[in-house]
């Protein structure tokens, strides 16, 4: 298959291409590098330095894609808070031109959603982007006859994690923070409850949704059960751990157990993230 990859310089879209091109496929990649890593880049793929805004230039190059991952978005809650802008013009223009040239050339499309929309669409501009950007997709399927899955992802670390920045997750300040003998730091209580996914089982499901073919679903890919910070941070052992302000907009629980995955694309993840950090944090 030829396929394109938007945010491809990314944590997961580099995971993705990994496994693309093991698989032998031929990859393209769309990023702006706001987040994403020329280091991230994997042999075998054509990495394109853009904005997928500009998607339709590439048209004698894209038109006959047989999917597209769309995952280029500006993530996480705490910085869209800063400039709700800026993921405004990301995450619902950038997901509007690519649906909309997806269309055009009736190319399939697997939208990265957010699980946080389960807290409330208005919780915090990032939220409430991304989930404009299903919007999207929802209208150009039933006027347009778009073909497209909507995959939310859960908490998700692994490989390629950004260690450092506004726009790193928990389990990446983390490792950051110990590698360098720092104090780890917990928002709040630390009672607050995560679904935490592994990079490899997410794409694996990624993947699976395109070479099945199974468009019109919405999948829910979380690991099925949740854990506290508190309780990861127990397995770390003695160091030194500081509890600080909880962060507004965030949501207290992360649970996902919707089984759409499970039932039509027969995936089920394997990696624990209690065995995860065991062997990472030594």
């Amino acid at each position: 298959m030829k396929i394109l990859v938007t945010g491809g310089a990314g944590f997961i879209g580099t995971n993705l291409i990994s496994l693309l091109i093991k698989e032998g496929h031929t990859v393209y990649s769309i990023d702006n590098y706001i987040t994403g890593l020329v280091a991230n880049h994997q042999k075998g793929c054509t990495y394109l330095t853009d904005d997928v805004r500009n998607i339709a230039s590439y048209e004698g190059l894209f038109k006959d894609l047989d999917v597209i991952y769309h995952l280029a978005a500006l993530a996480r809650i705490q910085p869209s808070f800063d400039n709700p802008r800026a993921s405004f013009d990301n995450n619902v223009t950038g997901t509007y031109d690519v649906v909309h040239f997806a269309h055009s050339y009736n190319i399939p499309l697997i939208y990265a959603g957010t699980s946080s929309k389960h807290s409330g669409r208005f919780k915090n501009p990032y939220t409430w982007s991304k989930d404009l950007g299903e919007d999207v997709i929802k209208l150009y399927q039933e006027h347009f006859g778009l073909r497209a899955s909507i995959a939310r992802f859960y908490n998700v670390y692994g490989p390629y994690q950004l260690l450092e920045g506004p726009y790193c997750t928990v389990i990446g300040i983390w490792l950051k923070a110990y590698s360098e003998d720092r104090s780890l730091l917990i928002t709040g209580d630390g009672e607050q409850r995560r679904d935490f996914t592994h990079i490899d089982d997410l794409v694996r499901a990624l993947y699976l949704i395109a070479t099945k073919q199974t468009y019109g679903y919405e999948f829910e890919l979380g690991r099925g059960s949740n854990h506290s910070l508190n309780e990861l941070k127990d397995l770390i052992g003695p160091g030194k751990f500081t509890y600080i302000e909880p962060r507004v907009g965030e949501a207290r629980e992360t649970l996902c157990t919707d089984k759409t995955a499970q039932k039509v694309l027969g995936w089920n993840p394997g990696i624990n993230v209690l065995d995860y950090i065991k062997k990472t944090f030594k």
